[in-house]
């Protein structure tokens, strides 16, 4: 070998590798970038009232099939709840109430345009029993000595509780009952405590009791007594797909949908 043979081998090999770099470098890139996969679905955040789980999530399996690029992530719970957590900055494209005063709330603290809030649906207010109990005929057996747990949502979060206490309060009969009231977090809870015999009554919405083949509605309270049981929706200013949110909400107030809430229930408001 020549004085500069070991030099220069080593000379044509660092060539060979670097046109070797270059020729990987410059291979066509996929259409699905790095990893050559699809672009990851949009995911919408839905928070809303509990007593809307079952429509709400029938509906959205259905906004998915006609919607393959989206997908939703539900928080359900009760309604004062959820706007603390939105009042602290939690992530939320689409927001429902199971009452006007929490969204008034946000509206209030800049989180939803008045102009935004559209009203859905209606609902009614129920006292329950566990099927075969029959202690309750009117409204003042509660007060009873049969009756010795009475299940509410907590007033100050769920709206359930306040349209409760308030219709107690209207006929006299809100003192007398607070004294043996087991408080829920929500609607759902109520249901449960009754159903497993933990509370001898509580206080639900028409359609919780439907859904529920473990109790009995022995009697509808007088809409008269409380407020409007009213389901008001809003995009927050905050969201995240305002776009996507704002055809999930339009999707709610198709014929296919409101046959959805009238099944279970609910009382669709004229013009959704």
């Amino acid at each position: 070998m020549t004085r500069c043979g070991l030099p220069c081998l080593l000379a044509m090999m660092l060539i060979i590798s670097s046109a070797c770099a270059e020729g990987q470098s410059a291979a066509p890139a996929t259409s699905g970038g790095e990893s050559g996969g699809a672009e990851p679905p949009t995911e919408l955040i839905v928070s809303a009232a509990a007593s809307l789980k079952e429509t709400l999530e029938e509906a959205g399996r259905r906004f998915e099939a006609s919607h393959p690029g989206v997908r939703l992530r539900f928080n359900f719970g009760g309604s004062g709840a959820l706007v603390q957590q939105l009042e602290q900055g939690a992530p939320a494209d689409l927001f429902i109430s199971a009452a006007r005063e929490p969204m008034e709330r946000l509206v209030h603290k800049g989180v939803v345009a008045e102009q935004d809030i559209r009203v859905l649906l209606r609902n009614s207010l129920v006292l329950i029993e566990r099927k075969g109990s029959a202690h309750i005929r009117q409204l003042g057996d509660i007060t009873g000595e049969q009756v010795r747990i009475v299940a509410v949502g907590q007033p100050e979060t769920v709206p359930a509780g306040s349209y409760a206490r308030e219709a107690l309060e209207h006929v006299g009969l809100w003192e007398a009952v607070e004294t043996k009231a087991v408080y829920a977090k929500d609607v759902t809870a109520v249901l449960t405590y009754v159903e497993s015999g933990n509370a001898d009554a509580g206080f639900v919405y028409e359609t919780d009791a439907l859904q529920s083949d473990q109790v009995e509605t022995v009697l509808r309270l007088d809409p008269e007594l409380h407020s409007p049981i009213e389901y008001p929706a809003a995009v927050p200013l905050i969201a995240s797909h305002p776009k996507e949110a704002a055809e999930l909400l339009a999707f709610l107030s198709t014929d296919e949908v409101k046959d959805i809430f009238e099944q279970a229930g609910f009382v669709v408001m004229e013009g959704m």
